[in-house]
């Protein structure tokens, strides 16, 4: 059961403040500084402290940021061919297709950029709000897709309102997430509704977003699988629960106006180098969590589509981050990175650490995203 525990805390990669007082060691901040097989330096330069990301990563956290997980590679300028998917009700564009003006996006560590719904507020300057771009991701102080896509893919200015948290399930009542406290994508959709609606209407801070003029992004699923697939009982049915779950929340969404979701699949977090590690250790059960999440993908894009088809007005896209990110692990070399398992913040790798993709993966998925939305206005 040592794997199971190990692999219950994956992906956490939520904020927290690192207390550093008096350090002097050698590793620089953001480097590797721990975890189970860790033989390198356990101690942080000046000004940070080495924090515990899960059993088998511990990272220089600076000590007054709130970032937790390594600076990595840039991002790579390679291409990759990978399937995409959309579902949608019509083969037309979303309503106000060149008028999409901010993304609200919900999930786990693979989206986080540290958004406080309470804070500074995205505007034509500083379009993440707070924390200013990149935002605080799972690689540390560097972008992720999203980012990329709002900043950088853009066809004009995007405000991104950012909910997502690191270690996220869909419903901590149904997965615990590795720690309390963490907001789950039942919790994030309370707090869009709470900061940005009024009377099941558009309010609060911001009365001005339309289902014309705004586009939903979620990825989620990662956590919900690792922290579960190695139970005892029907996961395939289990995943039913779990999409009933994130589906009503969809609904939710839907019905204060929301008209258009992009949904991003599990990406193969069983090639990851920590799921690689684990499936070494007596009977870890890791190689079955690849069934359950194409089970679980299988599910999403179905669901997606009959949403679209029994919700007027409803656009659906599903963003296949696990054909391409597959794609990048098969040929990692044909597309600008070194391996499919090095992790670091060293240049052409495809992981920041060892449960994240890295910077220039994220990159791919961009643009992947900005591929699958063509003509939707939300790129």
């Amino acid at each position: 059961m040592l794997a199971f525990a190990v692999l219950s805390a994956l992906a956490a990669s939520s904020l927290v403040r690192a207390d550093c007082a008096g350090n002097a060691g050698t590793q620089a901040v953001w480097a590797q500084c721990g975890g189970m097989g860790w033989t390198g330096a356990t101690t942080c330069v000046n000004g940070a402290s080495c924090v515990a990301q899960n059993p088998y990563y511990s990272q220089c956290l600076p000590c007054t940021a709130t970032t937790t997980a390594s600076s990595t590679t840039t991002k790579s300028s390679a291409t990759v061919t990978a399937t995409t998917t959309s579902a949608s009700s019509t083969p037309s564009t979303p309503a106000g297709t060149s008028a999409i003006k901010q993304w609200f996006v919900f999930g786990d560590s693979y989206t986080q950029t540290g958004f406080n719904s309470t804070g500074t507020q995205p505007n034509a300057a500083n379009p993440l709000g707070n924390p200013p771009f990149p935002g605080y991701t799972a690689c540390g102080s560097v972008p992720n897709w999203i980012d990329y896509d709002v900043m950088s893919y853009n066809s004009s200015v995007k405000m991104l309102y950012n909910f997502a948290a690191g270690g996220a399930t869909i419903d901590s009542t149904l997965v615990p997430p590795y720690m309390t406290g963490i907001p789950s994508l039942v919790e994030q959709v309370a707090q869009f509704m709470s900061g940005y609606t009024s009377n099941g209407k558009p309010g609060g801070q911001l009365s001005t977003w339309t289902g014309a003029n705004s586009f939903v992004g979620i990825w989620i699923g990662i956590n919900d699988i690792g922290n579960s697939y190695y139970n005892s009982g029907d996961r395939a049915a289990f995943n039913d629960v779990l999409l009933d779950r994130y589906f009503s929340q969809i609904t939710a969404l839907y019905t204060v106006g929301l008209r258009n979701f992009a949904f991003l699949n599990v990406p193969p977090v069983d090639r990851s180098p920590l799921v690689l590690l684990a499936q070494m250790l007596p009977q870890s059960g890791a190689a079955t969590e690849k069934t359950v999440i194409a089970d679980f993908n299988a599910k999403v894009k179905s669901r997606a589509a009959a949403f679209a088809s029994s919700n007027s007005g409803a656009k659906t896209y599903v963003v296949d981050t696990n054909t391409l990110i597959g794609g990048l692990l098969d040929k990692p070399t044909a597309n600008g990175f070194t391996d499919a398992t090095t992790y670091g913040s060293q240049a052409g790798v495809m992981w920041c650490n060892n449960y994240h993709i890295s910077p220039g993966v994220h990159d791919f998925v961009a643009k992947l995203v900005k591929t699958t939305l063509a003509g939707t206005g939300a790129p």
